[in-house]
């Protein structure tokens, strides 16, 4: 695969994920506030934060 074809797909990707996390936590936040079960569910949600943001710190190296 081409540098540049896989800075594209890696930082859309990463972007993609960043952005879900964030959606996630702030769904699992909401989720706390109403007293419902929000621990695991946000902790996935961090877990998807991060992976997006490594994603996108990484596609530099391709760029």
């Amino acid at each position: 695969m081409k540098n540049k074809t896989r800075w594209i797909l890696q930082a859309t990707s990463g972007l993609i994920l960043t952005g879900s996390g964030l959606s996630l936590a702030i769904d699992a936040g909401v989720t706390k506030m109403q007293g419902g079960d929000w621990f695991f569910y946000g902790t996935g949600a961090l877990v998807v934060f991060n992976a997006g943001l490594c994603l996108v710190i990484d596609a530099a190296r391709f760029k």
